[in-house]
């Protein structure tokens, strides 16, 4: 199958794709806060730059793309048949990169956690609770008081993080491009 796109049209539209503030980070965020966890965002010059640091827990998380980051089994980590040749190539790039710099990372005595875009939208509940879980498994000793999964809603985790999302890239944005492709 052909790209029904001119070439101006994909590239627009890939310039679009955002690397940091996504949806699924947003619902984690939202939900590690929540329950009084704290983090740092930014990378902090870390290799890979991860999405969360958590100083506190010696750990960083990394919310990865299914489709940008090749999740094994997952629907959404599919090639595209229009250049297939180009995104193979670049997409085993990305998880050989991802894997350097889990090894770094790990290395240099952090603690790397990996969550799924698809597991934030399944079941944002179940993947946070994984997250705090890695987070707390070798601070056993000390109690996190404030971390009751149980007053998660994953409807309004979904609901924050478009709101978020919505909020950061303004309805302008969105409407300049529907304008011309209407």
């Amino acid at each position: 199958m052909t790209d029904t796109l001119t070439t101006a049209q994909r590239s627009r539209l890939m310039a679009r794709v955002v690397g940091k503030d996504t949806k699924p980070e947003w619902i984690l965020r939202s939900a590690l806060h929540r329950l009084g966890f704290r983090y740092r965002l930014g990378g902090g010059g870390l290799p890979g730059r991860p999405d969360l640091i958590l100083p506190k827990y010696r750990a960083v998380v990394f919310v990865h793309g299914c489709f940008w980051h090749r999740h094994a089994d997952c629907k959404r980590a599919t090639l595209p048949r229009t250049n297939a040749d180009f995104w193979k190539e670049k997409l085993e790039r990305n998880v050989a990169r991802d894997a350097e710099a889990v090894a770094a990372l790990e290395a240099a005595g952090w603690k790397v956690i990996v969550v799924w875009e698809c597991e934030l939208y399944r079941d944002p509940v179940a993947a946070v609770s994984r997250v705090v879980a890695a987070l707390t498994e070798a601070d056993a000793a000390q109690e996190d008081g404030g971390c009751d999964l149980g007053a998660l809603d994953p409807r309004r985790l979904l609901q924050v993080a478009e709101e978020k999302r919505r909020y950061r890239i303004g309805p302008k944005s969105l409407d300049e491009d529907t304008d011309q492709e209407v």
